[in-house]
Formats: structure tokens, C-alpha cells, sequence
């Protein structure tokens, strides 16, 4: 894609602070820096989203996440965690449309960064979840 941002940091036309590369997949630092290292792993290939990836793409990018965050917890002995997040289409706040994962550091309770998961468990009876399980299994189980 000619008008990417990441494929343009791939391929050298913007700068990056590149921590990670291979023939498949290139990780670098996130300008936002949420939190020190917080870092953005993105296949070479252009692909939007989740939903564009094939099985070996994904193994591909996957595979190499554990790597990397052993990386930064090595160079930042003081990490007490780490998010992993991939967001996917702008409603799940997507900005960059070249799918990445943030591998964001996490320092403490203070460090300006916090998800939040609202409860609505009580509005699914057990027989409602159970045909949401069943629905999403009859699609994966044809996929």
C-alpha cells in the first residue's frame, strides 16, 4: 500500500526506533511512548486488521511477540506487567489502518495508562450465553 504509514516506516521512507526485525515482521516504538517501550509489532505484509490475516500471518507475527516482550522486560527490570492490544476497525479505536499489536510496559498502578472492562454479566441467563458459545462454535467449527 502506497499511502501507509507503517509500510512507509518498513520500508525506510519515514524514520522509526526499530527494536525488532526479520523477514516477516518489524517492531518499533511507539511515538505516543504511553508508558516506556511501549512498542507496536506489525507484519511487513500490508494487511488492515485482524480479519485480513491467514493462519501462517498470523503464526508468522504471533510467534514473535513472546520474544520481544521477554526483550523489554530484560531491558526494563522495573516492568511489573504488560498489555498486549490490538485494536481492530475504528469503533475498537483503530487509527492506523496496518494491523499492529502495542506491547505497552506497565510500571505501576500510576502510570497513566488503565483499561476498563464494564460488567454486563448480568444480562446473559446461562441459556443466552450458551447460544452465543453455540453460534460462534457452528461458524468457527465451518470457518
Amino acid at each position: 500500500m502506497t499511502d501507509c504509514i507503517f509500510c512507509k516506516i518498513i520500508n525506510r521512507e519515514i524514520p522509526s526506533y526499530k527494536v525488532y526485525e526479520d523477514d516477516e515482521v518489524y517492531a518499533f516504538l511507539d511515538i505516543t511512548q504511553t508508558t516506556k517501550g511501549h512498542t507496536l509489532v506489525i507484519p511487513k505484509q500490508h494487511v488492515t486488521d485482524i480479519f485480513e490475516y491467514d493462519d501462517v500471518l498470523a503464526a508468522k507475527l504471533f510467534s514473535r511477540i513472546p520474544k520481544i516482550s521477554r526483550g523489554l522486560e530484560k531491558a526494563f527490570p522495573d516492568m511489573k506487567g504488560l498489555n498486549l492490544i490490538n485494536n481492530n476497525k475504528e469503533l475498537a479505536y483503530q487509527s492506523v489502518f496496518h494491523s499492529h499489536v502495542h506491547l505497552i510496559p506497565r510500571y505501576s498502578k500510576d502510570d497513566d495508562f488503565s483499561i476498563t472492562f464494564k460488567n454486563n454479566g448480568d444480562n446473559y441467563t446461562p441459556e443466552t450465553m450458551s447460544q452465543i458459545a453455540s453460534t460462534i462454535k457452528e461458524v468457527i467449527d465451518h470457518e
